[in-house]
């Protein structure tokens, strides 16, 4: 169900709040970011008091720009601190978790039991580790968290400077990636509503310029690429290369410029005992279906799993089992 539709319920939890907290999943990337600010200036305006909790020890490059160019506009904070933040009365203090429903994939897993009052916004499918004890609004259908934001925006009518509303399209144009995945009407008229508020297209290609060493990284998963069925592209990395997450998902993007590709899996090292897969779809392959069976999840366009103490090898033979089990 679409955000609008659930406004109701959406005004009374804000309205019976004072203190509001904001807070998405670990790894920012500009989509989880950018709603989380979009979020900000929607309360901010409600003269409610405002903080986003952010953990991260590094940051992407995109989001280490907003960050650093932001600093001082927005109240940002460490989960570590927040005691010194809330409401007296409990009843007060809000949670909105963004562009995330579960649990194990926030900043702070902890954090999520100091508050009776929890409301989270997302456009992911749910799963065994998705928040119970709160309001959800999730809408699969929409692009990005972004998305999802812009629509309460022009809603509540807020005015928005440019820079923010550059922010959000930002998020929406990585989630898309570039307007090629998960687009529909909706998703373009949120981007155009958002030039209207002065975003701007060149200021989102400078949010999402690459560091050139760590795309030439990027490029080894390129190399040893196998196809299942004529339609579906994977890729490992060696395993004496850690790669972050989104470095993961860029490369599963990537795939999918493949001709005559329409599904891509990604799998690498993602810490020192922990193997990630990264996966993409154009939708003809429902990506949760197949990683859920793995322990992972996502959408039907996206979705990750994660393994520990295995080979990458190990979870390359998982993988093709469940796809071709999937294909029969």
């Amino acid at each position: 169900m679409g955000i609008i539709k659930q406004r109701r319920i959406l005004n009374k939890t804000i309205r019976n709040a004072k203190t509001i907290f904001l807070m998405a999943h670990k790894e920012l990337d500009l989509d989880a970011l950018g709603s989380c600010i979009g979020m900000y200036m929607i309360l901010s305006k409600q003269k409610k008091d405002c903080y986003i909790i952010i953990d991260d020890k590094t940051h992407e490059l995109g989001v280490e720009k907003v960050l650093i160019e932001l600093e001082g506009c927005i109240n940002t904070i460490k989960s570590e601190d927040i005691d010194k933040y809330l409401n007296k009365r409990d009843c007060k203090n809000l949670l909105i978790v963004l562009d995330t429903n579960k649990k194990d994939l926030v900043q702070s897993p902890d954090i999520l039991k100091l508050f009776k009052n929890k409301l989270i916004i997302d456009h992911h499918d749910t799963g065994k580790t998705t928040i119970k004890d709160g309001i959800l609004i999730n809408d699969t259908e929409v692009s990005s968290t972004c998305e999802m934001i812009t629509e309460l925006i022009e809603h509540y009518d807020v005015e928005i400077e440019p820079y923010y509303a550059t922010v959000l399209l930002s998020g929406i144009v990585l989630d898309t990636n570039n307007f090629t995945l998960k687009t529909n009407p909706e998703t373009f008229y949120a981007a155009y509503y958002l030039s209207s508020l002065g975003a701007s297209a060149k200021k989102v290609q400078y949010l999402l310029k690459q560091d050139i060493n760590e795309y030439t990284e990027r490029q080894k998963l390129m190399t040893g690429i196998q196809t299942i069925n004529g339609k579906i592209a994977l890729t490992k990395a060696t395993p004496y290369t850690i790669y972050r997450r989104e470095d993961l998902a860029k490369a599963a993007d990537t795939l999918l410029f493949f001709n005559n590709i329409e599904a891509s899996f990604v799998i690498g090292k993602i810490g020192k005992d922990v193997i990630g897969i990264s996966a993409r779809s154009l939708g003809n392959y429902d990506i949760n279906k197949i990683l859920s069976k793995l322990g992972g999840g996502g959408g039907t366009y996206n979705g990750a799993a994660r393994f520990e103490n295995t080979t990458i090898s190990k979870v390359e033979q998982q993988l093709i089992e469940v796809i071709k089990e999937d294909s029969e």
